[in-house]
């Protein structure tokens, strides 16, 4: 099969990021790539234009690690309160996944909106408690989340989310 190489101009999942050369079947550079703007042919004039799409994506990565730790010491001051529904015995009804957590997140902190995947949580918590859920902001920043759940009866309710910021 043949193969092309190609510069990448913007980070395209799976294959890479800006400034990256890449190895590519030559007809998904020539009909997808190059036509969409996400990439041109590597030629030795092309090549002598990576310094400033290297130059772009450090400055990409610096700004989105700044990001991240400003995030990271908020969530790390953050106390989240989250009540789990229980019947007669104490049995839990339900659990708190990713999803819960994520929600009382950007419900506490203004314009801070993480994907459910970024919480690393081994399983959903069906028990009640203190809880330490570690958070994956970028491949270098990391945090945890002390989270506390509470038992409520539950007679046809939900568990709902309240999230209480202690600076």
């Amino acid at each position: 099969m043949a193969n092309t190489q190609v510069i990448l101009k913007e980070p395209i999942k799976g294959l890479g990021a800006e400034a990256d050369v890449v190895s590519v079947r030559r007809g998904f550079a020539r009909n997808f790539l190059v036509p969409q703007g996400k990439a041109f042919e590597a030629t030795a004039g092309n090549l002598r234009q990576i310094n400033q799409l290297k130059a772009q994506r450090a400055e990409r990565e610096a700004k989105e690690l700044g990001e991240a730790e400003k995030i990271a010491s908020k969530l790390r001051k953050l106390k989240l309160k989250l009540n789990l529904a229980t019947g007669q015995g104490g049995k839990a009804f339900g659990s708190i996944t990713t999803i819960d957590i994520a929600k009382a997140i950007a419900e506490s902190i203004a314009k801070v909106e993480l994907d459910r995947h970024q919480i690393e949580l081994e399983r959903p918590i069906k028990n009640t408690g203190t809880f330490e859920v570690p958070i994956k902001l970028h491949a270098d920043v990391s945090c945890v989340v002390k989270l506390t759940v509470s038992a409520q009866d539950g007679e046809g309710s939900e568990g709902d989310a309240e999230a209480s910021d202690e600076s």
